[in-house]
C-alpha cells in the first residue's frame, strides 16, 4: 500500500474507495499506468472491503480470484477504485471494483473473489 501510495478516501454503507497516483513509479515501459499496479489497487480495495464489512476479528480474508479488464490508459493524475459487493456470503465474497480517473472515465473494471477463513 505504501509503495503504491494507495490511500483510502471514502467509505459508505456498501462501498469503499481508494485512490492511487499515476506517476512513473507505476508506469509500464510505454509511460502508461501498469496493469499490475491497477490489479494491486483493485485487490487491495476488494480485500479491505471484505474485512471492513465483515467486522469479525476471528476471521481473515484471502483473495482467491482476480479478473480485470483494462479499457482506457492513463499517464498521470490519479485513479480511484471503488469496491461494491455483488455477494457477501458466509464463506465467500464477490466484489466489483471500478477504477476511474478524475473525470469519472472508466480505466479498468475488476471482479475479485475473497474467501473468509477462521484465524488459526
Amino acid at each position: 500500500m505504501e509503495t503504491l501510495e494507495i490511500e483510502f478516501v471514502d467509505v459508505g454503507d456498501d462501498f469503499i474507495t481508494a485512490k492511487m497516483p499515476v506517476t512513473p513509479k507505476v508506469h509500464q515501459p510505454y509511460g502508461l499506468l501498469h496493469g499490475g499496479a491497477t490489479a494491486a489497487l483493485a485487490e487491495s480495495v476488494g480485500s479491505c472491503a471484505s474485512a471492513f464489512f465483515l467486522r469479525d476479528s476471528n476471521k481473515i480474508i484471502k483473495g482467491i480470484e482476480l479478473s480485470i479488464n483494462h479499457v482506457k490508459s492513463k499517464k498521470e493524475g490519479h485513479v480511484f477504485a471503488t469496491a461494491k459487493a455483488i455477494h457477501k456470503g458466509r464463506t465467500t465474497h464477490l466484489w466489483e471494483v471500478r477504477i476511474v480517473d478524475e473525470n469519472d472515465n472508466l480505466i479498468s473494471l475488476c471482479k475479485i473473489t475473497n474467501i473468509v477463513l477462521d484465524k488459526q
